[in-house]
């Protein structure tokens, strides 16, 4: 089957009178155009009225309100202080210095001063005022880029795995990551009507011919990995090419699905789930895999409960056989037998790395993302300085870090004293911990946490820094993550130590999670503070330092020690 002849004689989508309101929705939406241009000029709200907000999604943009002030504002009986979050499409997190100074001329101008690093390898701008946003998206448009589909139940943001050290085969999976991007994204015109004034195109034939009206029943998330660092956290994909090297050359990849993090708490039948690999791909057949893949989530995932609506309680629910089976329907012919592979971690190589080219690229740690001028550290103008300078490219990794990459070595001594100079160099000086460490957004933008993450974060690894210095772990590379609710945006649920909100200062507390994410982690306390948690981390890396095996990473540990159940597949995660 070709990717340009959509098959929907499988489509079992149901009718509208058997659609959860979300669907509905979707379906009514006259290809995601709702009335999201009027709301844009409604002058009486600083918000988008009505149920578009929900639409808005699939162009990159949410609904925001400053949580820190709702209750004052609520009290002089004003609405909420309503701004917008943008999200950028940038697949595989590859940008050029006019890219990176734009993004910093927007984010100073309608973003608060300010560029968040995504733990999907793309930017976030936050606070901004919906007069600006149609200016902020124009601007985005200067430089060839935009926020449509980063958000919404579609295809999100396509992922790809960065590796410094393998600069030509990285650069052929990153091509192959912008196809399946553009491929997999939404065809209709709305965005380019509502963010860019242009006029509405005749269509012959259907508008969306993969989507339909209702798209997919929720988000499906794709991405690449190359060996034998898992940065992408592959396992946690709706579906995920594990690239297959031989004799130095990209041959093909294994493929897995049914990937993901998010849960809901008291909510048993909601879990994290690790993709599964179903077999081998060649490397030509990417784009039919998506189409074909998308097909059987959008043909059998669930359109009633938006809870158990995920990709991955599609292949529960169905069995990965038939999931498997019906995929092959689809393209025609099927998958080889699965090919060897490993990982030895999911995290990044922090400095300098010379690639296979002679280039050289600096990895530079940005915690939790946060991309503004700190105290004694000027982040963003010292980015913006070396994008000026820069003759490469930028990398956002999956960490939410930036690579300053593809440095030519007589330019690295100009590289070198711009991060000097901005007090930059001394960023990498964290501990194994910290230098390993995501959190999400969290307060005061998100609407759905329940708990600090990305403001409190920091500090708390500093409390858990003092306890490995008193066992000589300072150094110990261990994963730590943490998010404001349970809906899993840092992928938590994969981290030897993780965090999710419950209330304010209230964390649920899991351990042993895979140290490059091949295993999920289990809860060990539940809804307690900092006090309870520092009582309980103390104990457990004390008995880390006392008796851990040789080259026996934490999470390892915690599973062998007793401390965490291991959980072998997710729909046991809760048990």
């Amino acid at each position: 089957m070709s990717t340009l002849e959509i098959d929907r004689s499988r489509d079992v989508s149901q009718p509208l009178e058997k659609l959860g309101p979300d669907e509905t929705l979707k379906a009514n939406s006259d290809q995601l155009r709702g009335t999201i241009a009027a709301g844009l000029e409604a002058e009486l709200t600083a918000a988008v009225p009505g149920t578009d907000i929900k639409l808005m999604k699939f162009h990159g943009v949410y609904q925001q309100d400053d949580r820190d002030i709702r209750d004052e504002r609520r009290r002089q009986k004003l609405e909420p202080a309503y701004r917008f979050m943008a999200r950028v499409r940038l697949p595989g997190g590859v940008l050029s210095p006019a890219q990176w100074l734009k993004l910093d001329e927007l984010g100073r101008a309608y973003g608060n001063n300010s560029l968040r690093l995504t733990t999907r390898q793309t930017f976030q701008f936050h606070y901004i005022h919906k007069k600006n946003l149609r200016t902020l998206v124009q601007g985005l448009r200067e430089v060839l880029l935009d926020t449509r589909a980063a958000c919404g139940d579609d295809s999100r943001g396509v992922m790809a795995s960065i590796n410094p050290q393998l600069s030509a085969l990285h650069a052929q999976v990153h091509a192959l990551a912008k196809q399946a991007s553009d491929h997999a994204i939404p065809k209709t015109h709305a965005y380019e009507e509502i963010w860019y004034g242009e006029e509405r195109k005749p269509v012959n034939g259907p508008e969306e011919p993969l989507y339909g009206k209702t798209y997919m029943p929720r988000k499906f998330k794709i991405g690449f990995v190359v060996p034998p660092i898992n940065d992408i956290d592959v396992y946690a994909q709706d579906l995920g090419f594990i690239a297959i090297v031989e004799d130095g050359k990209l041959v093909g990849f294994n493929v897995a699905i049914g990937g993901g993090m998010g849960r809901t708490d008291q909510a048993p039948k909601t879990y994290p789930r690790l993709a599964s690999v179903i077999g081998f791909l060649p490397a030509d057949k990417v784009l039919e895999m998506c189409d074909a893949t998308m097909m059987v989530q959008r043909d059998y995932g669930d359109r009633l409960d938006r809870a158990r609506a995920r990709f991955k309680y599609t292949v529960d629910d169905k069995g990965l056989d038939f999931i498997k089976a019906e995929i092959e329907g689809h393209l025609g012919f099927k998958l080889g037998e699965a090919r060897a592979y490993s990982f030895t971690s999911n995290g990044d190589p922090i400095g300098w790395t010379e690639g296979e080219d002679g280039r050289w690229h600096y990895t530079l740690f940005i915690q939790n993302g946060r991309v503004s001028n700190f105290p004694e550290k000027p982040l963003l103008d010292g980015l913006r300085a070396i994008a000026e300078r820069h003759k490469g490219m930028f990398r956002v990794t999956p960490n939410q870090n930036l690579i300053i990459a593809d440095v030519a070595a007589d330019d690295r001594p100009a590289i070198e004293a711009l991060l000097k100079e901005y007090r930059l160099d001394g960023l990498n000086a964290g501990t194994g911990l910290r230098l390993n460490s995501m959190a999400c957004v969290a307060l005061p933008t998100c609407g759905l946490a329940m708990a600090e993450s990305e403001r409190y974060l920091p500090d708390l690894i500093t409390k858990i820094d003092a306890i490995l210095a008193t066992h000589g772990l300072s150094e110990e590379p261990i994963t730590i993550r943490m998010t404001g609710c349970p809906n899993g945006c840092a992928r938590p649920y994969i981290a030897e130590i993780a965090l999710t909100g419950r209330a304010p200062g209230k964390y649920n507390l899991y351990l042993g999670g895979g140290f490059h994410g091949q295993r999920l982690n289990k809860m060990v306390l539940e809804n307690v503070g900092e006090k309870i948690i520092l009582e309980y981390l103390e104990k457990v890396i004390g008995h880390f330092a006392k008796d851990r095996l040789e080259k026996e990473h934490f999470g390892d540990f915690a599973i062998r020690a007793g401390y965490a159940a291991e959980v072998k597949e997710g729909r046991y995660f809760n048990d």
